[in-house]
C-alpha cells in the first residue's frame, strides 16, 4: 500500500478529534478567542446542549474580511507575532480551533472590526468555505456553530444527554470567568438564562458569583511571592469541604489548567485537618514569567509543564499552610447556619382543650394535685468508669470577654456551653481536646523516632521508582525512613519510623515512588504517620461523657484560643459552633 497525502478536510477532521471532543470544547475555544480579542462582554447561547446550536457573541476587536478568511485556515493565527512558543501570552495560539470546528459542523462567522464601517459574514460547512459577504453587525464578533459533528456522525453517538453536555459547558465557562473577573459572562440554554455574571472589580466578587456565598463567607485570602513567582487566591476553612475535588481550581497566568500538582499540594497542606476522602474548596492563581511554563503540551491547552515544578509546589504548600495557620480557631459559618436550621421549631398544632384530658393530672374527686417530684439519685453511667485525670493547664481569666467566652454549663457531659460577647458557643469537648493533644504531639515529636532494623530489608524496584526515591532520600529520612541504594535495581531499608510497626516494605516503597512521580511528595508516608498521631491524640484526650469542672472547661476554651487550627478536629469536623444572639432571638420571634 502506497503512502499518500491526506486531503485537507480529512486533516481538519482528525485535528477536530483532538481539539473538539464535545460542545463544551467548542465553547471553550470560541470564548478564549473572544478573551484574546479583548472582549469585555461575552454571551453564549446553546440549543440541545450545544449539539444543534452554539452561538458566541463578543464586543472584542473584531476582524476584517481578509482576517476572516485566514481565520479558518489551519495554523493561521495572530497570537504568535514573534513566533516564540515559550513566550505565549494569549489563551489561544495554535490556530486550530476554527478550522477544526468548521470541518465537523456548519460554521457561520460574522465580524466587524473596531472602527470599520462594514461587517462581514463567512460560512463554512463541513470544511467547505463559502465566499464572504457583507452583513449587518455591531463592533465585535458573532459565531454560530450549527449541527456539531454532522460531518462525522460517528462522533454523535459519544455525546451525552443535553443536560450533561450543558453541565460541561457551565464548568468550562465558570473556570474562564474566574480567570477574568473584569469580563461579563452570560450563558443561555434553550432561551433560558443559566447565569449572568456581571463584570467585577475584584476576584473575591467573581468567586462569590461562581462558587457561591457559602464559599466567599468561609474563604481565607492567600497571597505569597517568591522571586518572579506570585501566588494569590482564596481557600476554604477545613470545616467547609466536599466529597470530591471538583471545586478546586488552578490558574496559571490567567489560564485555567488541570494539573496533578494541585491535587498533591492541597493534600499535603490539608493533611492535618481533613480526612483523606474529604476535599477543601479553593481557587489559586499562579503568575510567573511566560518562559517558565510550557503551555504547548496538549491541543486542548488544559495541561502545562513548569520548568521548576518543585519551586512552584513548595510555594503553594507554604502559602496554604501559612494561610491555614493564620485562621487559628476559626470554623466555617455554614456550621452555625446548619445548627440554626436544625433548631428551628416545627409548627405546633394545639389540640382542642375540650377533647384533650391527659391522664394523671386530673382527679375525679377533689382539686388538682401536681405529681410529687422525685429527685434522680442514679449517677451518670460514664462516672463509674475509671479514667486517668485530665491534665489541662489552668489559664488566668482575663477581665474582658475572650473570643470563645466563659463556660456556663456542661450538657450530657459532652458539650460545653459558653457565653461570648455576641452569643453562645457550643463546644464538643472531645473533638476540641483531641486537636489540642494532636498539635502538642506534633510539637513534642520533632523528628520522628526511628527504629533500626535488625536485618536490613532489600527491596527490588524498577529504574524510575529507584531514581525518585534517591532524589528524596533526605526528606524520607526526616520522616524516619532511612534507605540507600543497593546495587542498580534495589533499595536497602535500614531504619523505619517507630510508629509504623510491622509494614509491607516492598509495597511501601513502590507506593512512595508512584506518589513522588505523580505529585512530587511521599504523601502516603506522611498521611500514615499523621493518622497514627491522630489516633494517639484521640486516645489521650477528654472523652465524651467525662464530667468537667467550670475551671477545666474555661481552661480548655483558653487553650483553644491559643492553639492553631483548634476550630476543627483532625478529620475536618468542627470543634465548636457559635450561635449569634441575633439569630437566637429570631428563633423565638423576638426579631
Amino acid at each position: 500500500m502506497n503512502i499518500r497525502r491526506l486531503e485537507p478536510h480529512l486533516v481538519n477532521q482528525i485535528a477536530a478529534g483532538e481539539v473538539i471532543e464535545r460542545p463544551a470544547s467548542a465553547v471553550k475555544e470560541l470564548v478564549e478567542n473572544a478573551l484574546d480579542a479583548q472582549a469585555t462582554a461575552i454571551t453564549v447561547q446553546l440549543r440541545d446542549g450545544g449539539r444543534s446550536l452554539i452561538a458566541v457573541t463578543d464586543n472584542g476587536m473584531g476582524m476584517g474580511v481578509d482576517d476572516l478568511e485566514l481565520a479558518i485556515e489551519r495554523h493561521a493565527t495572530s497570537k504568535l507575532p514573534a513566533g516564540d512558543l515559550f513566550n505565549i501570552q494569549t489563551l489561544g495560539f495554535r490556530g486550530e480551533a476554527l478550522p477544526s470546528i468548521g470541518s465537523v459542523s456548519r460554521l457561520h462567522l460574522t465580524s466587524r472590526q473596531q472602527g470599520a464601517d462594514d461587517a462581514w459574514l463567512l460560512r463554512v460547512e463541513g470544511g467547505e468555505k463559502k465566499p464572504p459577504m457583507p452583513a449587518s453587525h455591531p463592533h465585535g464578533t458573532h459565531i454560530e456553530v450549527k449541527d456539531l459533528f454532522y460531518a462525522t456522525p460517528a462522533r454523535l453517538k459519544f455525546l451525552k444527554t443535553p443536560s450533561t453536555e450543558l453541565s460541561h459547558t457551565v464548568e468550562i465557562l465558570n473556570r474562564l470567568a474566574m480567570g477574568h473577573p473584569s469580563v461579563g459572562f452570560k450563558l443561555l440554554s434553550e432561551g433560558r438564562v443559566v447565569f449572568d455574571y456581571k463584570p467585577c472589580e475584584s476576584l473575591h466578587m467573581r468567586l462569590t458569583q461562581v462558587m457561591g456565598t457559602e464559599f466567599s463567607q468561609n474563604a481565607l485570602p492567600l497571597e505569597m511571592s517568591r522571586g518572579d513567582i506570585h501566588l494569590k487566591g482564596f481557600i476554604s476553612l477545613p470545616t467547609l469541604n466536599r466529597s470530591n475535588a471538583t471545586h478546586q481550581y488552578l490558574f496559571v497566568n490567567g489560564r485555567p489548567v488541570k494539573d496533578k500538582l494541585l491535587q498533591g499540594t492541597v493534600r499535603a497542606a490539608y493533611q492535618d485537618f481533613l480526612a483523606s476522602n474529604r476535599y477543601p474548596l479553593l481557587a489559586l492563581f499562579v503568575d510567573l514569567p511566560h518562559e517558565e511554563v510550557d503551555v504547548n503540551v496538549h491541543p486542548a491547552k488544559t495541561e502545562v509543564r513548569f520548568r521548576d515544578s518543585g519551586l512552584i509546589r513548595g510555594t503553594m504548600v507554604s502559602a496554604l499552610k501559612q494561610t491555614l495557620g493564620g485562621a487559628s480557631h476559626k470554623t466555617a459559618t455554614t456550621v452555625s447556619a446548619q445548627a440554626l436550621q436544625a433548631l428551628r421549631p416545627e409548627p405546633i398544632h394545639q389540640p382542642s382543650l375540650t377533647a384533650y384530658k391527659p391522664t394523671g393530672f386530673y382527679r375525679t374527686n377533689g382539686p388538682y394535685q401536681p405529681p410529687a417530684f422525685t429527685p434522680r439519685t442514679e449517677s451518670h453511667p460514664m462516672e463509674s468508669l475509671r479514667e486517668d485525670p485530665v491534665s489541662i493547664e489552668m489559664v488566668e481569666r482575663p477581665m474582658d470577654i475572650p473570643p470563645l467566652g466563659f463556660a456556663k454549663a456542661q450538657i450530657h457531659h459532652t458539650y460545653i456551653i459558653a457565653q461570648c460577647a455576641e452569643g453562645i458557643i457550643i463546644v464538643d469537648q472531645h473533638a476540641a481536646h483531641e486537636r489540642l493533644v494532636y498539635e502538642r504531639f506534633k510539637t513534642e515529636k520533632g523528628r520522628i523516632t526511628r527504629q533500626p532494623l535488625l536485618i536490613p530489608e532489600v527491596v527490588e524496584l524498577d529504574y524510575n521508582t529507584l531514581q525518585h526515591l534517591k532524589d528524596l532520600q533526605q526528606e524520607l529520612a526526616d520522616f524516619g525512613l532511612v534507605i540507600e541504594p543497593f546495587g542498580e535495581k534495589a533499595m536497602l531499608i535500614r531504619e523505619i519510623p517507630a510508629l509504623l510497626g510491622e509494614i509491607n516494605f516492598q509495597g511501601l516503597l513502590k507506593d512512595l515512588g508512584d506518589e513522588i512521580e505523580a505529585m512530587g511528595s511521599p504523601l502516603s508516608l506522611k498521611e500514615r504517620l499523621a493518622e497514627i498521631l491522630a489516633t494517639a491524640a484521640c486516645h489521650n484526650s477528654v472523652r465524651a461523657g467525662r464530667k468537667l469542672s467550670l475551671e477545666e472547661m474555661n481552661a480548655l476554651l483558653r487553650q483553644m484560643e491559643n492553639t492553631a487550627h483548634s476550630g476543627q478536629c483532625n478529620h475536618g469536623r468542627p470543634t465548636y459552633v457559635e450561635l449569634k444572639r441575633a439569630d437566637i432571638e429570631k428563633l423565638f420571634g423576638r426579631r
